[in-house]
Order: C-alpha cells, then structure tokens, then sequence
C-alpha cells in the first residue's frame, strides 16, 4: 500500500493546514493568518452521437480558476492597501494597467516550517478589499484586514522536493 511520503518513510500523518506562507513581488507578505482553498472547475459539455441517442456523452468544457481571499491582522503594513489602489485609486479614477497583476506563491509547509509544497498563482489582481473589518468596543477580538483576489490560473512546482525530516530541530537562537 503506497505511503504518500517517499523521503520520510516513518511519517503517516498528512500535513496540517495552518503552516503557510504568501509570496509577492518576490518576499513574503508579513502577518497572513489565512488564505482560502486553490480550486477550479472545469464545465460538463453533454452531447450525444446520431448513433446513439439514449446516452449522454460528456467531455471537458471550459475550466475556471475560483478566487482565493487572504486575511491578516491589521498592522502598519501597507501592501494590501498598496496593491488594491493599483486597481482603483480613489484620487485617479485610471488604473495602473502595467502593475495592477501579480504572480503570487503559495508556500505550504509541514509542522518545522519547511515547504512541502509550492503552488504559482497566476495574474491575481485585488476584486475586494477590506481595510478594517466592522468595530465592536465590546468584542474581544483581532482586528482583520482583507482581500480578495482574482487569478487566472494556479499549478503545483513539481520542483518542489519532499523535505528531510529526520534531521535535527534547528536552535532558535
């Protein structure tokens, strides 16, 4: 029966989903506490043959990407709000055609922090964006700061190498 693991042969559990890490303009965007899930779907296209008619024939159609939305505790941070004004800045009804899209990376990685997993997000642009979310002088809660993200398309890099686990903690230092 196949593992799933072939470099950490001992390992059995699959990997958690609270260790990841976004990437744009080439560095990791601080303070991302989630990101919702890569998904497409590909239509149904039923069609029939003369030959045949009691039975329907089904071949791919046209696939789309779903949007991903990326959360954050607010901070002085301003690159989600850097990156949402290149669509429609509020001073300039034009938008930055040039820079407006980003190719981001989605770094998925195992319990140590090491990625397991690296996903390319491409031509992603900002469709919604939540500078502060709504206030409650009685909530007990983190202050998030929001956006969703359009893309075109996403593909696993199957250059990406399983990562070694059976070396040794690294020492916080």
């Amino acid at each position: 029966m196949a593992k799933g693991f072939v470099v950490n042969v001992n390992r059995y559990d699959p990997y958690k989903n609270f260790k990841f890490q976004i990437m744009w303009d080439g560095r990791i965007v601080v303070g991302i506490s989630k990101c919702t899930a890569l998904k497409r779907t590909t239509e149904v296209v039923k069609h029939r043959e003369g030959g045949d008619n009691s039975t329907d024939r089904k071949s791919p159609g046209r696939t789309t990407y779903e949007a991903i939305t990326l959360e954050r505790g607010v901070t002085h941070d301003p690159e989600f709000e850097k990156w949402a004004n290149l669509v429609h800045p509020l001073d300039d009804p034009s938008m930055d055609l040039k820079s407006f899209r980003k190719d981001l990376v989605l770094l998925f990685n195992n319990e140590r922090g090491l990625t397991v997993k690296r996903y390319k997000l491409y031509r992603c642009w900002v469709s919604e964006y939540q500078a502060i979310p709504d206030l409650d002088a009685n909530a007990n809660a983190t202050a998030i700061e929001m956006m969703k993200l359009e893309l075109e398309g996403w593909e696993r890099d199957a250059d990406t190498p399983e990562p070694d686990e059976s070396a040794a903690v690294p020492v916080a230092g």
